[in-house]
């Protein structure tokens, strides 16, 4: 059989993958399947840039064209990989061909969770993933229109964010009783309540939603306690779930994503796996994770790609996630879970200050808002697992790395 790597999605960790396989050495064919008809591109720019009109699609790409032809990656856009036989390492693609394999590496991504309510299917009713899908969205959202978003997520409050920038009349609605509650502080999500406020983004937390109105496009969202929203368009961001039925349907290990050790290697021999789709051990943390990461998704697509090809690497990065709204970015390193204590590091009022977070002593995570010197810091001193001293911290005046 022919050494052939097979790289199964056109995301971030798939473009990673394809990539770290050849600059591994390795000099078989590499195809890299991917089901949208574009090549690769970043998706972070989509709920901002991209859905703003301020970047197009060709500027977002991960690689240029050039790029696949010059190390020779057969690129096969608006293709899936449908079905895996791992008896006969080889795959079936969407269009009928069978590929046969050496290593395969699943980059599945992730993909929305689905607001199962009546008029889901209305006529301007979003959800928010590809680049095609905001494009419908940037076409149909114009300055005056009632913008309704479900989810005060990363996303939601991102895409209220640009479209408030756009001249919408924009309200979010939030199960939770805060925003982003599920990744920080209720300091930082009181903090960006009140900035979207200030600019007329109308926010009701504690808001579940039991149906959509409409005849033929949607005319409101109506909340579980019977409040009606108007709405001309409604964009659905209520988090996502990992892409792994065709792992599942293989026999391949699937628990919250697809299972993979600490060298990204899944339960099948000669596959393995990388990015959101993945349910991998931190090292760090002690612990399996699943992260929606776009650092993630490069960064273990690239230990999987070296351990695919012969080079022993433990994937075992310190995570970070970041979040731009209005003027402000949203730095994370680290993850928060199973804290015992967090303290806030200068005055919100001041729009630049970060809460660190700490068990038994040792700082674990820190969200900075406005504060890329404390970020900076924090990835040091987590990866080093340092303790440091409250009263310290709490000093803003005082450098982090100077608190241990």
């Amino acid at each position: 059989m022919t050494e052939r790597v097979i790289i199964a999605g056109g995301g971030h960790a798939g473009a990673a993958a394809a990539e770290a396989v050849r600059r591994e050495g390795f000099t078989g064919p590499v195809v890299l399947v991917g089901a949208e008809p574009h090549l690769p591109y970043q998706r972070p720019p989509l709920s901002k840039k991209f859905l703003a009109g301020e970047q197009t699609l060709e500027g977002g790409l991960v690689k240029a064209p050039s790029f696949y032809t010059q190390q020779s990656i057969d690129v096969r856009t608006g293709t899936r990989v449908d079905a895996i036989d791992v008896e006969a390492s080889c795959v079936r693609l969407s269009d009928g061909e069978t590929l046969e394999y050496s290593k395969l590496l699943l980059c599945l991504g992730s993909e929305p969770r689905r607001l199962n309510v009546p008029g889901k299917s209305l006529r301007d009713v979003f959800y928010l993933r590809t680049a095609d899908e905001v494009s419908a969205i940037r076409e149909r959202c114009r300055e005056g229109e009632r913008l309704v978003i479900v989810g005060g997520g990363y996303i939601g409050l991102e895409v209220a964010a640009t479209c408030r920038k756009r001249g919408l009349d924009v309200t979010v609605l939030e199960m939770a009783d805060r925003v982003m509650n599920r990744v920080v502080a209720p300091q930082i999500s009181s903090f960006y309540e009140s900035e979207h406020a200030a600019r007329g983004v109308k926010i009701h937390c504690n808001t579940g939603v039991s149906a959509i109105e409409g005849d033929d496009s949607v005319s409101a969202v109506v909340s579980a306690d019977g409040r009606r929203f108007p709405a001309d368009v409604v964009i659905i961001g209520v988090g996502v779930q990992p892409v792994m039925q065709i792992a599942a349907a293989a026999g391949i290990a699937c628990e919250n994503g697809i299972v993979v050790d600490e060298h990204c290697r899944t339960s099948a021999a000669n596959v393995f796996a990388a990015g959101d789709c993945t349910f991998h051990p931190s090292p760090r943390y002690g612990r399996r994770v699943r992260l929606e990461s776009v650092d993630n998704a490069f960064e273990q697509a690239r230990s999987a790609a070296a351990n695919a090809v012969g080079r022993e690497v433990v994937h075992d990065k310190v995570p970070w996630f970041w979040s731009d709204q209005f003027d402000l970015k949203l730095l994370i390193v680290g993850l928060a879970q199973g804290f015992d204590s967090a303290i806030v590091r200068g005055d919100p009022a001041t729009r630049a200050f970060s809460v660190s977070y700490f068990r038994n002593g040792e700082l674990i995570a820190l969200d900075a808002v406005n504060n890329p010197r404390d970020y900076m810091a924090a990835r040091k001193l987590i990866s080093e697992r340092a303790c440091l001293d409250p009263a310290r911290v709490g000093d803003p005046a005082i450098a982090l790395k100077d608190c241990v």
